[in-house]
Parts: C-alpha cells; structure tokens; sequence
C-alpha cells in the first residue's frame, strides 16, 4: 500500500510555476464561460466559448453581468443598476472581466443595503484601514472637477466623510497596470496628435512651453502634485512620473485635492484624504514585479505621506464581508462568478504580503489559479 501511494505521489504533485499574466488570464476567462453554463446565461451572450474571449452580454441584458441578492425585488434591482449611470459605463462593461461591473455588484449593493460600515474593519497591507471615518456618502463612478480636464477624472468609487475627507478606491481585475497616460500612446491617426503627442519625457516638445502635454491644455495635475509628491515641476526629466503611474497619481489628487469654499482656489493636503488600490491577488501584474506592483511602488515611494496610497486586494474585502452573514450571498456570488474567494488580509506585522505561490496540478492553467471551482471554499493560495 505505502509502495503503491508513494509511487503515485509524483503524479499527483509537479513543480511550482510562477502564475503568468497569459495563465492568469486564460483561467479567468475558461472560469467565466464554467459560470455563464451553469448558470444558464450562454443564451444571453453575444458569442460562442472562445479560449481567448470573455463571456460578453448582448446589450439588451448587459444587467446580468451584476450580481442581485436572491431575494432582490424589481425595484431594488433598478435602484442597483441606477447606482452607475448608463452614460458613465465603461466601454466593455457587459464583458465578465469588466472590474466595473465588479466594482459596482460589491459596493453598489453594499450602499443600498447600508452595509458600507461593515468595511471599518478591513485593513490594508500596510495595516493602515481601508476607511478612515464611516462614510457619510458612496458615489461610484464619482467625477471630479477641480483638475482642470477636459473630460473630468471619474474615480471608481468614492468615499466622503466628516469634514469632507475623501477616499478614492482605484478597481483593478484582469488590468495589466494601473493605467498610463494617453498621450504618449497617440498614433498619427488621432486628431489631437500634432498639438499633444508626447514621447514620454517630462520636457517641452513638439514647440509647447509647459513640459507636459496635458499642462499645455489647462490640466492641472502639476500644479498639485509636487505639494504630495518628490516630484519636481521645474525640472526636464528624461521620464516623466506620471506616464506608467497615471491612473494612481490621479486618484491621489482626486482625493487630496479640495475646491475652497464658495468657488475658492483649489488646494492639495494630505489631510483631505487617500487613495487606495484594490485588486485580484491572482493576477501578476499585482504581484511582486509585475507592472502594477511596480507603478504601486514608484507612488507610493514618491509621497511625501506614504499613507495617501493603499493597496488591498479583492480576497481581503470578501473575507470581511463573510464575516456578515446578511451578505453571504454576495461573498457566494464573488466566489462562483469570479472565483474570488475571501480570506483574512494576508499580511504579516510588517505590512509585507505573505503570499504562497499556487501548485500546479495536472488539470491546466484552470485549476493552477483555483478559477475553475464553481463550489467549495477552498481557498486559492496553496501551500
């Protein structure tokens, strides 16, 4: 018997395989079509099982791509979908991968239920909490004005509280980064290329005065971010800050930035808030030396208060809501669809994430991440 077991032991076990951004992304979508069939939603799709292609809902029932509490009335759905307005839904937001319908299905159905308190005891990984006061109001999608853009900053979700403190909350899922500026990112083919394109240096180009593109259009990003930041105004730099940190940077002004009373100068303070970044832990690219991780590091080095910036993961927040019985079917829905399965912050005194690289079994890329589960509470980390 003991011969037989040990001889099947190296067919049961292999060596361990550091997860890829093309595993990961592979096993979230052959999740997402498991979910669409067992929950009878192919007939409400746009395609056919693809390997490389997300389960995306035909437009006229882009609403199933959140998640409802059973007992959910037809009033309360309407009110959960209303929570983001059709004209601020992101471009795929009826793809399964998207991080807003994601965003939305969590926080939006915990402000309806009034169970956003139940985040005061979450932590992030640096032990700092995810909230700093009880919110006295949530708006996803929030847009903020005082920046000077063109098209207003829209943070994912925003949390007000006494005396106007602001917490930004950055949703990330399958993202491969935290998001880059755009300008450097123009073709030829744009209309604006001629009088924006930059090449990614904080220098004047292309006959502009103001060393960055988005300057020369009245944006004010710079004219806050050395107040935050060890980031001169001043001087060229052959790579500009803010090109691969971007979105972070933004969502840290949207929250320290304050207009004055009665249409008063804007002012940035870290006293008026902070940002934090909630992602998928599965997902390498916010994994140590993944792109995200990176571009997290770099602004979170620059602060001159590190705490403006956070970072949590999607498991953390579901291993607190499990901790509500109200909201298991909520915490049940992130497990099935997403495979996001709750767990106490994996972080040790010194705030550094303890996480354990996953084993690979002999199923493929699915079971290797944990996403082809569509019951049990097995948790995704092995080890």
């Amino acid at each position: 018997m003991l011969i037989a077991l040990s001889a099947a032991l190296p067919l049961l076990l292999s060596p361990i395989e550091e997860p890829t951004e093309m595993n990961y992304r592979t096993a979230l979508i052959d999740r997402f079509w498991d979910f669409a069939e067992s929950a009878d939603l192919v007939g409400l799709l746009d395609g056919e099982r693809s390997a490389s292609r997300p389960p995306v809902f035909k437009s006229e029932y882009t609403n199933h791509n959140l998640l409802f509490p059973n007992t959910g009335d037809s009033n309360y759905k309407a009110q959960l979908t209303n929570v983001i307005p059709q004209s601020r839904r992101h471009r795929w937001f009826r793809s399964m991968t998207s991080s807003q319908a994601l965003a939305q299905s969590v926080f939006g159905n915990l402000h309806l239920l009034g169970c956003v308190h139940v985040l005061e005891g979450l932590q992030t990984e640096d032990g700092s909490p995810f909230l700093d006061y009880l919110p006295l109001r949530v708006e996803l999608e929030y847009e903020v004005n005082c920046l000077g853009e063109p098209r207003p900053t829209s943070v994912d979700v925003l949390f007000e509280g006494p005396h106007r403190y602001r917490i930004a909350v950055e949703c990330k899922l399958s993202e491969p980064d935290v998001g880059s500026c755009s300008r450097p990112r123009l073709t030829p083919d744009d209309a604006n290329y001629c009088r924006d394109y930059c090449d990614g240096s904080y220098a004047p180009q292309r006959g502009r005065i103001e060393r960055c593109s988005l300057t020369a259009i009245g944006v004010r990003y710079w004219d806050h971010v050395p107040a935050l930041f060890d980031w001169s105004s001043e001087d060229d730099q052959p790579e500009c800050p803010l090109r691969l940190t971007y979105q972070l940077v933004r969502n840290v002004l949207a929250a320290c930035v304050r207009q004055g009373d009665l249409g008063g100068a804007t002012t940035a303070s870290p006293v008026h808030g902070h940002a934090v970044l909630l992602y998928d832990e599965r997902n390498p690219a916010f994994l140590d030396g993944g792109a995200g991780d990176r571009e997290f590091r770099n602004v979170s080095k620059a602060l001159k208060v590190g705490s403006l910036l956070r970072r949590c993961s999607w498991q953390a927040l579901a291993g607190t809501l499990g901790q509500v019985p109200q909201l298991g079917w909520l915490v049940d829905g992130m497990a099935r669809k997403y495979g996001i399965e709750g767990h106490a912050a994996p972080y040790n005194e010194a705030g550094l994430r303890v996480l354990k690289p996953p084993v690979i079994g002999r199923t493929g890329a699915g079971d290797l991440l944990g996403l082809r589960r569509l019951q049990g509470s097995a948790p995704f980390w092995l080890g």
